[in-house]
């Protein structure tokens, strides 16, 4: 199997959006602290929202390209676990 997971490559940039998305979270907390007004803070935890799914869907893309793709071409149940993951992980993303 593989050595690497299939985001490795885009690390650098998948931490980069992640660090700013922390940084939402600070400045949400802030605005509630601050007693900001509502549609204010719904309107900042949309755009944070809108960031954790980028980079979730990011991450599905790469695991679909990388890790599913190897174990497809092995074949046999390390295929079929990882492919019920996939499967398990979009179901996840569309509920949420």
């Amino acid at each position: 199997m593989h050595e690497h997971h299939g985001y490795i490559a885009d690390k650098t940039a998948y931490l980069k959006r992640l660090k700013r998305i922390e940084g939402q979270a600070r400045g949400l907390q802030n605005m509630v602290d601050d007693e900001k007004y509502c549609i204010d803070i719904l309107t900042q935890i949309s755009a944070m929202t809108s960031a954790l799914e980028s980079v979730a869907l990011g991450l599905l893309n790469d695991h679909l390209n990388h890790c599913v793709v190897e174990a497809v071409a092995e074949g046999g149940p390390v295929a079929e676990q990882k492919l019920k993951e996939a499967t398990d992980a979009i179901a996840r993303l569309v509920r949420s």
